[in-house]
């Protein structure tokens, strides 16, 4: 495949910046269209990789839950940029 057609477009991580809420200028969406264009490379790469049929052995590897105290909703709420009535609040994603 040539560069062209991996290519990543500046406006498009300009939209998920948007999406996560992350401002970023000029420089930093330069950076970030080649690191998704690389992203994107990868995960062609990884589409290479023979299956292999063979089933692991299961163990169980998980530990007992432990009681900890959580975070209160208004420490929680305290580094959301828009927060409403109790919730978070994020853009209308369609």
């Amino acid at each position: 495949m040539s560069d062209t057609e991996n290519a990543v477009e500046p406006e498009e991580v300009r939209h998920v910046a948007d999406l996560a809420r992350i401002d970023l200028d000029d420089e930093e969406v330069d950076r970030f269209t080649d690191k998704f264009a690389d992203i994107l490379e990868y995960f062609e790469t990884l589409d290479e990789v023979p299956e292999v049929d063979a089933e692991e052995e299961l163990a169980n590897v998980m530990r007992p839950d432990e009681v900890r105290d959580g975070l209160s909703q208004e420490e929680a709420l305290d580094n959301a940029p828009e927060s409403e009535d109790g919730y978070f609040k994020g853009p209308n994603v369609s």
